[in-house]
């Protein structure tokens, strides 16, 4: 009898102990799932909110607990999204109306893609009093960002054509920000528009893209063919790149920036809906395009913004593009449409919410296993990326 005594003694410290620990491990794992989708530290209800839901083994509804704390979307999503609204890729540049659109879609559970296509930008609610927004400078969100707002209470959607002031199937969701435009269309060749939105939303620079097989009938005249008098330097390193590049950046010939001050500060988006006064032929191409005619007379002159994706051919049809859509069209919404369908955005969208949620880039076989599953998850149920930040931020707790 006593003998069993003990053995029932010495089992139920047991499992008192393996129940404190269990308990432990919920805490710390509740713990660091709020601060990395926070930022910040939980309070004592909502730590023992989501401790509970770990238990019960239910870490989804823990994670989106989390993500109901004003500093998932005042913190968090605006170091998600702030990087591809500067040439720098500056996780501190400040709040524009292209890191607030996204952080906007993202608390609305708004199909992702349409970050390259939507007619919206999201402001501050008038309620607050706030500086309205301006299609020329950044007052708006400066004054948001200072006084610490609460973006997830605060933010509403407008449509970006009548704030910006142009036609409606000219917009482009983040491409025509603002912001997107200060960054990528103010002076050069509206080639840079093209080449951040691959590096920022589909996850690829344009020189793992090179390739020499691509047709070159796109391919600009400000591109000289013989470099320094070599055309092997053409032929061995512009053709590669700007075969591709060139028609789908067509897209962009009626878009410019338009500044008010030296630096560029100040200015806004300029789209031309019809024919230019820019010069004598009335085309409503940007006068960019036409910059350096000279260096090949006889390579593609830019007559109006119908793009082409050769991209579809050859090897980088590893992005996965949609096969349902053309490969062409007119304008940036319809190139947005094409950017943002292939397997390449979702695949990239994974990843950085990977790298924000977990600190570190993906490197193990189970993390790359697990950016595959969350991706096809995150295409086959309405692209919502909260969902996308819960099912990485729960994988990384434990760690």
């Amino acid at each position: 009898m006593q003998s069993y005594t003990k053995r029932f003694l010495l089992g139920l410290l047991l499992a008192l102990f393996c129940s404190s620990t269990a308990s432990a491990g919920a805490l710390e794992q509740a713990k660091r799932l709020h601060d990395r989708l926070a930022g910040v530290p939980a309070d004592a209800a909502t730590l023992q909110q989501m401790t509970t839901l770990l238990e019960q083994g239910n870490a989804q509804a823990a994670a989106n607990v989390a993500m109901q704390h004003p500093d998932f979307y005042r913190t968090t999503l605006k170091l998600f999204a702030s990087p591809a609204t500067n040439r720098d890729l500056d996780i501190f540049e400040p709040l524009n109306d292209y890191s607030a659109t996204i952080i906007g879609l993202v608390r609305d559970n708004v199909d992702f893609r349409q970050i390259l296509q939507t007619d919206v930008l999201y402001v501050a609610a008038d309620s607050l009093g706030l500086p309205p927004y301006a299609a020329n400078n950044n007052a708006h969100y400066a004054a948001l960002d200072q006084q610490g707002v609460d973006l997830q209470q605060y933010l509403e959607p407008r449509s970006q054509s009548s704030l910006l002031g142009i036609p409606a199937e000219a917009s482009a969701g983040v491409m025509t920000s603002r912001a997107g435009a200060k960054a990528f269309f103010y002076l050069g060749t509206n080639r840079a528009m093209l080449r951040f939105t691959l590096m920022s939303q589909l996850c690829t620079d344009l020189e793992p893209l090179k390739d020499g097989s691509t047709p070159t009938d796109r391919i600009r005249q400000d591109v000289s063919r013989s470099p320094g008098g070599d055309s092997r330097i053409f032929h061995n390193r512009c053709v590669a790149c700007h075969a591709g590049m060139d028609p789908l950046a067509q897209a962009f010939a009626y878009y410019d920036y338009q500044f008010t001050d030296e630096t560029g500060e100040n200015g806004r988006l300029f789209y031309q809906p019809t024919g230019s006064s820019h010069n004598q032929t009335g085309s409503r191409v940007q006068p960019k395009y036409h910059i350096n005619s000279g260096n090949f007379p006889l390579g593609y002159k830019t007559e109006d913004d119908f793009w082409q994706n050769y991209w579809r051919e050859g090897r980088n049809q590893a992005l996965g593009w949609d096969n349902s859509l053309p490969g062409e069209g007119y304008g940036a919404k319809s190139l947005g449409q094409e950017l943002a369908n292939s397997v390449a955005f979702a695949q990239c969208q994974v990843k950085k919410v990977f790298e924000t949620t977990c600190l570190r880039p993906p490197e193990s076989l189970a993390d790359v296993s697990l950016i595959q599953q969350t991706r096809d998850r995150f295409s086959q149920s309405g692209y919502n990326l909260k969902q996308v930040f819960a099912d990485t931020a729960t994988y990384c707790m434990g760690e």
